[in-house]
């Protein structure tokens, strides 16, 4: 009868989500060496070979495979058992690993730690700055419990079978021009369509955010932006407002709190673009300690709500 380990299991899981001995050596803070030989082991356990050479790197043989989707099931049920097991315990414990977008983990997850340091001071607490993009493979391999992305309107989020998603907060995109821009004066709504001439600052290529402004400017304003600086940090961002005289088009809760006189805020004119801020998390039970990470996340998000005067 072949024993299995658990940790070499993760280690095979790990290798065929990620690809290279190097990714997964780097994401357990391993040697590539170290992650070799384990899986070496693994092999003269099962007495199969699991792994092939693949130009510099290897790839999973069809054993490597068939044993990866296997090492899935029981990682899945031995994390099931962990949680009904920390059910049954009377105070809450354990560890939360939390992940999201800039402006989610400024103003939902940090605020959420903090409330647990004094709710659930028993619950270790980890905040990782990422986009859905990098944080699929974490979810799907459980180094995260969940992560908070953002959906624009016009352009949906896929979602990946084993991953659950639930509505968190809903909020208006603004328009960010320079306080002296001419659109500016007047205070009220402003058209894309006029703002055709204007440097445009965005996020990175591939990312939601600029898909979102280059798809708006295309399909409401009838033109191609020129999206001359990229930054995925919102502060950036507005920097580029300020001092280069960009127009951008940011969600509310990436945008000062308090009065700026460098930048004018305005609706966007005829058009209602807003975002959306999501929970993501595994299919499967929830270990106490998630539960109340999810409870404190869910009451920060109504209060940006009510603070803003906005009802779902």
């Amino acid at each position: 009868m072949v024993t299995l380990d658990l940790r070499r299991l993760r280690l095979l899981r790990e290798l065929e989500e990620r690809g290279t001995l190097g990714a997964v050596a780097a994401a357990l803070d391993y040697s590539p060496s170290s992650v070799s030989q384990q899986l070496t082991v693994l092999e003269k356990e099962v007495g199969a070979r699991l792994l092939e050479k693949a130009g510099r790197g290897v790839r999973l043989t069809d054993a490597g495979r068939l044993l990866a989707q296997h090492a899935g099931i029981l990682l899945a049920a031995a994390e099931a058992a962990a949680a009904d097991l920390a059910a049954l315990g009377v105070e809450v414990r354990g560890t939360v690993r939390a992940g999201g977008l800039q402006s989610a983990t400024r103003r939902l997850l940090v605020p959420a730690v903090a409330r647990m340091l004094v709710q659930h001071p028993q619950v270790r607490t980890e905040v990782t700055e990422l986009e859905l993009e990098q944080a699929l493979p974490e979810l799907r391999l459980g180094t995260i419990d969940l992560v908070i992305s953002d959906e624009y309107d016009g352009h949906p989020r896929p979602r990946p079978a084993g991953l659950r998603f639930a509505l968190l907060h809903e909020e208006p995109l603004k328009l960010v021009l320079p306080s002296d821009h001419r659109l500016a004066r007047h205070g009220g709504p402003v058209a894309l369509s006029e703002l055709q001439d204007e440097v445009w600052v965005a996020s990175d290529r591939g990312t939601g955010h600029h898909d979102m402004v280059v798809g708006s400017c295309r399909s409401i304003g009838g033109y191609e932006p020129d999206v001359r600086h990229r930054s995925s940090d919102a502060d950036v961002q507005l920097e580029l407002v300020r001092v280069t005289g960009a127009v951008a088009l940011l969600p509310a809760l990436t945008l000062p709190t308090a009065a700026d006189p460098a930048l004018a805020i305005r609706d966007v004119a005829k058009q209602r673009l807003g975002r959306r801020l999501v929970i993501v998390r595994r299919d499967g039970p929830s270990t106490p300690a998630l539960t109340a990470f999810l409870t404190v996340v869910t009451s920060q998000a109504h209060h940006l709500d009510n603070k803003d005067g906005r009802k779902r």
